[in-house]
């Protein structure tokens, strides 16, 4: 049987569907890597064919995001979440300042991760309005001494996404970008630090991608542990350890498979378009209720409801008989959340949208 047969429309936040010839493209050098005889699994990361695997990575990942000279790619471990500590570790230095933004879950825990280490202002927070919305430029009340401003630019979980660069003087910028990287072109000069969870857009679960301006390391408080401090792993080339080396593998896959789709301002497109007909669909329908407001909604993550619970459950039931699954929203906020990163393909939005004209007809 075609292994693409027994394939659902597969939703999920994370870790998310990833495109069928990558997964095809493994799965065929899982045994034997380029003749070596063995799995990438089963190498040493200290071995010249890994080196080259990683460092093949790690230039595909420069290329699709114009990384510019002095900003160093590291491949960590931390998951998302360790970067909430290492951040401030490493950032905020003695008795330090930083700004924060809270637009959601994610970065509600990193402002209280970082209260830890120093002080932190939250600049905006969209918590008063259930995080349906992303401040303005003007809404955000900057810190000139603070460290570094920190913001989260998708949030899965509320299906809202910054649509704007928060300007900030010389204030450096930290983004967490784990859930819509490479989505979209991003002008890496502009902040000090990108951090990314790689199960997204990016590869499976158990790779952090970490792109940081060279100037910001070395300045960690004295009490950082060592695999948390960035000078370490910019000095080792993230090889102070073994790396995670099948996801490091799998991201220099999903770099070939974005770059044929046009790279980040290909996919941009596509995602675009993806997502404004998911959201007409929707809109054109008398049951279901956008969570997001419009100025504010993701292109990576759909939030949607009837107002109903026993209807939302009866969508999220009727859904796994069509082949969708991972529909149901995040259990903190209930509804349906549809999660249509860079792999998820058009065919799969659109038999979403003829699900739920059809589901809103019945209802």
């Amino acid at each position: 049987m075609n292994m693409s047969d027994q394939r659902v429309y597969n939703f999920a936040a994370g870790p998310s569907t990833m495109p069928l010839s990558v997964l095809e493209r493994a799965g065929a050098e899982i045994t034997n890597y380029h003749g070596s005889g063995m799995s990438v699994m089963e190498m040493s990361h200290r071995s010249k064919m890994f080196d080259e695997i990683h460092q093949q990575a790690k230039a595909k990942l420069r290329r699709l995001m114009n990384v510019p000279e002095g900003y160093s790619v590291l491949f960590l471990q931390t998951g998302a979440s360790g970067q909430f500590s290492m951040i401030p570790l490493n950032l905020m230095g003695e008795n330090g300042r930083a700004d924060y933004a809270v637009t959601g879950n994610f970065s509600e825990i990193a402002a209280k991760e970082a209260r830890k280490y120093g002080t932190v202002q939250i600049a905006a927070s969209s918590a008063d309005k259930n995080h349906t919305c992303i401040p303005t430029q003007q809404e955000l009340k900057l810190d000139p001494s603070a460290r570094y401003f920190y913001y989260c630019a998708n949030n899965t979980i509320f299906g809202t996404e910054w649509q704007y660069v928060p300007e900030t003087g010389d204030v450096p910028l930290v983004c967490d970008m784990s859930s819509d990287i490479l989505s979209r072109p991003v002008d890496v000069s502009k902040y000090g630090l990108i951090y990314a969870g790689a199960q997204k857009n990016m590869a499976p679960a158990g790779l952090t991608v970490v792109i940081i301006r060279e100037d910001l390391a070395g300045h960690a408080l004295p009490f950082t542990p060592l695999m948390m401090d960035y000078k370490t792993m910019i000095d080792k080339d993230s090889m102070y350890n073994t790396p995670p080396c099948w996801c490091i593998y799998m991201l220099g896959l999903m770099c070939d498979w974005l770059e044929s789709q046009g790279g980040a301002a290909g996919i941009e497109k596509l995602n675009i378009k993806k997502a404004n007909m998911l959201y007409e669909a929707l809109e054109g329908t008398k049951l279901f209720q956008l969570s997001a407001q419009k100025e504010a909604r993701s292109f990576m993550n759909v939030t949607f409801r009837t107002g109903s619970d026993e209807l939302d459950d009866k969508f999220v039931k009727a859904s796994v008989e069509q082949g969708f699954t991972n529909l149901k929203g995040h259990r903190s906020v209930g509804g349906m959340r549809a999660s249509i990163y860079n792999a998820m393909p058009m065919e799969g939005v659109e038999a979403l949208c003829d699900f739920v004209r059809k589901f809103d007809k019945e209802n």
